[in-house]
Formats: C-alpha cells, structure tokens, sequence
C-alpha cells in the first residue's frame, strides 16, 4: 500500500517469520535503519549478519542509501524479526516498483520461510526427544 506524507510517498510491506511480525515502511532518505524507535545498529545488537539480512533486498537493488527503513517489530527473537523485516523490506520494494518484483524472487527475497518450532508431544520431553530406553 502507497500512501503520502507531506509529499512524500511511503512503501508499505509486512514481513513474518516463526513468530515475529514485521510492519516496515519505505521513505525516501538516507539509508537510515529503525526498528520500534531505536537504531537500526543498536537494536540488533551491531550483529553484521541481522543488519545485511534485513538490508539485502535494498543492496540487491542498489537503492540501499535512497531508502529510509521504518520498522515497528513484534514477537519472536532477533533472528525472526531480522528475516521478517527482509520479507517486508521486500513486498515495498515490489510496491515501489513492479519490476522489481522479478529479481526479488529469483533471490527468494518474495517467499515467505514457513519453518516454525514443532510443538511438545505427550510422553517426551521435548517435540522429538525421548527418554532413554531401558531393554531390561
């Protein structure tokens, strides 16, 4: 959804990840990363691999210092949240621009990763984990 701002026009994407849910909005700017408030740097920890993670799409493109990233952020650890704001990072990008959208998924920027934790069975410690077993 593109909406404006004072005349400036605004690229929304919403990104998911195991439980992390990502609203992202693309403005026109610096290349400035924030996440619920705070610096991009500082809010992932100045982990390098969660900071490229959630700016690829935009490198990809080279529209990485075009862009400022507007993230508010939910659930979920780093990890998901990183990915989910590629994948949101990723459906702006396909707003901005529909020719975008082509190389973003031959990245597979565009899919979203359904991998989630497998839940606790009755009778096991753990979703697989067992006791271990005792023949006599």
């Amino acid at each position: 959804m593109q909406s404006t701002e004072s005349g400036r026009a605004i690229y929304w994407g919403t990104g998911r990840r195991k439980c992390s849910v990502a609203s992202v909005r693309l403005v026109p700017g610096t290349g400035k990363l924030t996440i619920n408030g705070k610096e991009g740097e500082l809010y992932l920890q100045y982990n390098h691999s969660y900071l490229s993670s959630a700016k690829t799409p935009l490198e990809m493109l080279g529209l990485e210092n075009e862009y400022d990233i507007l993230v508010k952020a939910i659930g979920g650890g780093l990890t998901g949240q990183a990915e989910s704001i590629r994948l949101g990072v990723a459906r702006a990008l396909c707003q901005l621009d529909p020719d975008n959208r082509k190389p973003l998924k031959i990245e597979g920027y565009l899919t979203r990763d359904p991998r989630a934790k497998e839940r606790k069975k009755y009778g096991l410690r753990k979703a697989r984990k067992a006791s271990q077993y005792s023949k006599r």
